[in-house]
């Protein structure tokens, strides 16, 4: 469904809107069955629709949109309402004229002076009638129990989609310069040869398709025109590529950004897109590491080369990322300073008032003094609902496996003052949470700042060295990343 969407692409959309110049638009149409309505002329950026033309039908179902200003060239939508619009293509020639009915759109459309359009037509209506023998066909082979008769029907299915990929071949062969060829191309998937084999027969090696179509996965589809950009496929075309092909890996991430990124970057439009498109991708991650990805973008492209943001915006993000880049897994975790409570008050404190409230229990110590093969760091807070559940989990994690383990856990209670100081004695005294390590700091909150300390609980696995290795983990979690770090 067609969305109309207002955003930070809304910004995009209009940058894109204006770059059109030339003779301008007239594109006549005629819509039976639709009198005295109005009709939005509007372009695709990703899935959602930009209006940039409006008119309201006569009488008769007949309108023109036209502007002294030129359309930039992209697939744009006849929009009558939500479930009610159709596709046309605007390419060099915007003068041209269209004519359909409300029962069916495409099959009863006639367009005149317009190649692109119809040729894509066509194309449609020969998808139609393909989409209708697949389904068919398939519906048979599922009924079919007859293996020869399901293999038949299934080269048929093949056979069709051979004929599709020679079609499109056929219209990019016989109409290079037109956007309908460079259309239909990018819907065409990259074929993958079969793997190199050894004289037996055996193939070479297991993951050379798997390299092979990574490697070609663009084949098809130029990232700087930015005609694609105004398509329903743009984004899903490097997004598929960045969440299905990619290894979900830091580091194979960031290489394959920089190539979308500087792939792009030879149009400002596209460019544009994609820096913003990744940028916000990684930024909104809870996906442990991506935020490594996130700093990546910002360093290298989004705070040099984002002339569109605001000042304040970028100002921001600068101090964010600052803040983030010493948390990032493989950097040494930032030091505080923190006050270690022993078990031992926790439980005078259970029957003793003033010892509840009394802050200053406690020896001071550094969590880079705290010496562990691991160092499971929790930074929770008594108030915090999901911590309830957390806490008491982790501590049954900590005494049945990594207690063993030789791992320490350091469980900071990040609430102030003697409200907070009772609230986090009547806790751990209640869970029995006395075999760890409990700490506060009822002098200063810097932790928090230091270790981005917004929402609890929070998570982190460090090693000897204080390096991260984990974050944004569960509790069910820990164990799994420490034994498989001791496998290593």
């Amino acid at each position: 469904m067609v969305r109309f969407r207002f955003s930070i692409l809304l910004i995009l959309s209009c940058l894109l809107s204006i770059s059109g110049n030339g003779q301008g638009y007239e594109i006549k149409v005629k819509i039976n069955g639709l009198a005295e309505k109005q009709v939005i002329l509007g372009h695709y950026l990703s899935k959602s629709m930009y209006p940039d033309d409006t008119i309201k039908l006569d009488s008769k179902g007949n309108g023109v949109f036209k502007n002294s200003r030129k359309l930039p060239s992209g697939m744009y939508v006849m929009f009558i309402r939500s479930d009610r619009y159709f596709d046309v293509i605007v390419g060099d020639d915007q003068t041209f004229s269209l004519e359909t009915d409300t029962i069916d759109f495409v099959n009863t459309m006639h367009v005149k002076g317009s190649p692109d359009n119809e040729i894509f037509l066509d194309f449609q209506k020969y998808m139609i009638t393909l989409r209708m023998k697949n389904d068919s066909l398939m519906s048979l082979i599922r009924k079919e129990s007859t293996p020869e008769i399901r293999e038949q029907l299934t080269t048929q299915v093949k056979k069709m989609g051979d004929e599709r990929k020679n079609k499109i071949e056929t219209i990019r062969q016989e109409h290079p310069d037109l956007f309908v060829s460079t259309f239909l191309m990018t819907t065409m998937d990259v074929e993958v040869p079969d793997p190199p084999k050894d004289e037996n027969g055996h193939v070479i090696d297991s993951t050379w398709q798997y390299y092979y179509y990574r490697n070609h996965y663009f084949d098809n589809f130029n990232l700087s025109d930015p005609r694609l950009l105004r398509t329903p496929l743009y984004e899903d075309k490097v997004m598929t590529f960045i969440n299905r092909v990619v290894p979900q890996i830091p580091d194979s991430l960031i290489l394959h950004t920089d190539f979308l990124i500087e792939k792009a970057r030879h149009d400002s439009d596209t460019y544009r897109f994609v820096l913003i498109t990744l940028f916000n991708h990684f930024g909104k991650s809870n996906i442990m590491g991506m935020d490594a990805l996130y700093v990546h973008i910002a360093d290298k492209y989004y705070i040099r080369d984002s002339w569109w943001s605001d000042p304040k915006f970028l100002s921001e993000l600068k101090d964010k990322v600052e803040k983030t880049r010493p948390l990032l897994l493989g950097s040494i975790t930032p030091d505080a300073e923190l006050m270690i409570v022993p078990a031992a008050h926790f439980k005078s404190a259970a029957t003793d008032t003033t010892l509840r409230r009394y802050p200053h229990v406690g020896k001071m110590d550094h969590i880079h003094g705290i010496e562990a093969k691991y160092l499971v760091l929790l930074f929770w807070e008594v108030d915090c609902g999901h911590c309830k559940t957390v806490v008491p989990q982790l501590y049954n994690v900590y005494k049945n496996s990594l207690e063993s383990m030789g791992v320490k856990v350091l469980a900071i209670s990040t609430l102030f003052g003697e409200e907070g100081k009772i609230k986090w004695v009547d806790f751990v005294n209640n869970k029995g949470l006395y075999d760890w390590i409990n700490a506060w700091n009822p002098y200063s909150y810097k932790f928090k700042t230091d270790y981005d300390v917004i929402t609890t609980p929070q998570i982190y696995i460090l090693d000897k060295d204080k390096k991260i290795l984990a974050k944004k983990i569960g509790p069910e979690q820990v164990e799994e990343i420490i034994k498989a770090f001791e496998r290593k």
